[in-house]
């Protein structure tokens, strides 16, 4: 198994192709079990939503009309919870036809409106932000009435581009998406090519608000720039833990705009069932799906003005912004009930709060290091020979590191 130790030497000797990878989910003392597609319902209500009031949440907005874009790995609607949250007529698979492995063996693609996820990224993504209600499980999206557009931009192997990432934004867009949930991050600190920021410009200019992961490379204090979440406009989310402080593995910069929980995220997982793991991909949700929820109720705000609702309303322990969580942990049941009017930029000053860490439900299921390396690889999206990017929730596993130092020795591009 690879350890984080032996990740971060992978990552530091590569080039600027390298890889961004995450840290294994911590060992849980009572969570023994496996992590595999479907899963056991998880049973308790997730640390992640005890510190919610949802029912106050939702009396104030349930995310009805509003359509949130998740461009990822595709979207299971076999999962129970998901098939009706999910519009598979205006899914879209962008990922390249005749998929070939390393060895040249042929890749499930899946289908065409992005409704399959053959690695689980992007349901866990949907999940947090639009599960419905369940029998048998305490575990729901934030936003349980908002409408899911599945697009299957990306892959384990890395089939996905700066390019096809950019006709991903574009085809939210056209498909009315009011909020757009990106869930991958670069490597390095390597502007993509200008096709991504323009897509992102169009869909700012149409009033769509886009939620992007901070990026995982966070650990030893590391501090760079990743994309799309360091464009004008994107909320960059980084990763909070139980104590509202940041995660370690979560990327600093000057560009966090927020954060949300990212540590030990039960979440939904292809065919049924439950699953824990870490990350800013599953911190950008849990924000997406709050800015869902202002949408619904806000319909007349623009996106700036919602993002603002966001950060002023966040919960943190200065006045202002940082580098580590931006304006603070987002407070759903607060950035629904402090909205007497609009705000175009979030102002320091009040808002500063102390809150108590919740109980954790016990944790039913897991996954052991082993399996996440060997399942959930680091899903890379390539760009005329200058941008890797990452999304960022997944394990790169053991054989494509050394495949990519291989190649980065040898000047190639992964």
């Amino acid at each position: 198994m690879t350890s984080i130790k032996r990740r971060l030497l992978a990552s530091a000797a590569a080039t600027a192709v390298a890889l961004i990878g995450l840290p294994t989910a911590p060992a849980v003392a009572d969570a023994p079990g496996q992590c595999t597609y479907p899963n056991k319902k998880y049973e308790g209500r997730p640390w992640a939503l005890q510190r919610v009031l949802l029912d106050e949440l939702w009396k104030q907005s349930t995310g009805k009309g509003v359509r949130v874009a998740v461009i990822d790995t595709g979207v299971d609607t076999k999962h129970p919870q998901l098939r009706p949250a999910v519009d598979a007529g205006s899914g879209k698979n962008l990922l390249p036809k005749n998929l070939k492995d390393e060895n040249g063996n042929k890749i499930e693609r899946g289908k065409e409106n992005g409704t399959t996820d053959v690695v689980g990224h992007g349901t866990k993504v949907a999940g947090i932000i639009a599960a419905r209600p369940g029998k048998g499980t305490g575990f729901v999206g934030l936003a349980p009435d908002a409408t899911i557009i599945p697009i299957q931009q990306n892959d384990a192997d890395g089939h996905g581009t700066a390019k096809t990432l950019a006709q991903a934004i574009d085809y939210a867009v056209d498909q009315k998406a009011g909020v757009i949930n990106i869930s991958q991050d670069t490597a390095n600190a390597v502007e993509p090519t200008p096709l991504l920021k323009q897509a992102v410009d169009r869909a700012l200019a149409e009033e769509v608000v886009i939620v992007a992961s901070a990026g995982n490379d966070g650990l030893g204090g590391n501090v760079k720039k990743t994309y799309p979440a360091s464009y004008d406009g994107v909320l960059a989310v980084a990763s909070s833990d139980r104590n509202n402080e940041r995660a370690a593995f979560s990327q600093s910069g000057d560009f966090v705009g927020i954060a949300a929980p990212g540590v030990d995220i039960i979440t939904t997982v292809p065919g049924g069932g439950h699953c824990a793991d870490n990350g800013t991909s599953f911190s950008a949700p849990y924000v997406a799906a709050v800015a869902a929820l202002v949408k619904s109720k806000h319909q007349d705000w623009e996106q700036e003005q919602i993002v603002a609702q966001l950060q002023q309303t966040a919960e943190r322990s200065t006045a202002g912004p940082d580098r580590l969580v931006g304006w603070g942990v987002v407070d759903p049941v607060r950035a629904l009930t402090e909205d007497d009017k609009p705000i175009d930029k979030p102002v320091a000053g009040g808002g500063v709060t102390d809150v108590e860490a919740p109980t954790p439900a016990e944790l039913h299921m897991g996954e052991t290091p082993d399996e996440r390396n060997a399942r959930l690889a680091t899903y890379v999206i390539v760009g005329g020979g200058v941008l890797v990017a990452a999304i960022a929730g997944g394990a790169v596993a053991l054989r494509d590191s050394r495949r990519r130092s291989s190649r980065s020795a040898a000047g190639g591009t992964t």
